[in-house]
């Protein structure tokens, strides 16, 4: 897969994209992972890529010549997606998709943001990755990036993992986990996960999965279409672990200790 970023920092997306799973894609050349310096296209000796609002205003803007200059030069795979606050929300659904091309590429803005011709004449889509306000879009690159790879045929070890885990093929979030000690601190791990009965283990992780999404993301039920009966007899067998109460809806933020 080829994906191409323009940026004014392109050190920053590849100093990420060299580290863990995705630098390991970059050496084995499943990941062809091009940063492109916007200043590189400029014309002034300062190589400046911004300049002030039409109509006044706080700020300064990404002008449309580098950025349209640096694209035409490139020539990078479409679509080219531009990250910002306006755009379609990033999820798991846009990965996947994402993740069946050969090669896309991404835009980071920053300043104020981009002159709007881009948006009408260049980019082919505007991406969001939350209702949160950056300095700049390459953090939300790495974001996209990282989650499309690991999701392209090869990149993680175990080929199972992009379907069991959260967003997965059941649609749930992921279910809690422990590994070693069984005992740390007076708290235990679940008798059922050392007990060896696997049928069990796959009931047990079922149900604690349907806890944790009732409990923290119940649209994610509601798009599955609700409970079917043998969830709701899962959720009376097991009773749900325990997590910290919601920072989101005031409550601490960090677990009893």
């Amino acid at each position: 897969m080829r994906i191409d970023v323009f940026s004014i920092f392109p050190g920053i997306v590849n100093g990420f994209c060299s580290e863990s799973l995705l630098g390991k894609a970059r050496e084995s050349g499943l990941l062809d992972l091009r940063a492109h310096d916007l200043r590189d296209h400029t014309s002034d000796v300062h190589r400046s890529v911004d300049d002030t609002v039409f109509g006044g205003g706080a700020g300064m803007l990404m002008r449309p010549e580098p950025i349209f200059d640096a694209v035409d030069a490139v020539q990078p795979p479409r679509p080219l997606i531009l990250v910002g606050p306006g755009g379609d929300r990033f999820d798991q659904a846009m990965a996947r998709r994402l993740a069946e091309l050969p090669g896309f590429s991404i835009l980071c803005g920053r300043y104020e943001g981009v002159d709007q011709r881009v948006r009408e004449h260049l980019v082919d889509a505007e991406v969001s990755v939350g209702d949160v306000v950056l300095s700049g879009g390459e953090v939300a690159a790495c974001l996209i990036i990282e989650a499309v790879v690991r999701l392209v045929p090869g990149a993680m070890g175990n080929a199972e993992s992009p379907l069991t885990e959260s967003f997965g093929a059941t649609g749930l979030l992921e279910e809690p986990q422990y590994t070693r000690p069984a005992d740390f601190r007076g708290w235990l791990v679940p008798d059922v996960l050392r007990g060896g009965d696997h049928a069990l283990v796959a009931r047990w992780r079922l149900a604690q999965a349907l806890h944790r999404t009732i409990l923290a993301r119940p649209d994610l039920i509601e798009a599955r279409g609700g409970l079917s009966a043998a969830e709701k007899r899962l959720l009376e067998e097991f009773a749900p672990v325990s997590y910290p109460s919601s920072f989101a809806q005031g409550g601490s933020p960090a677990p009893d200790q």
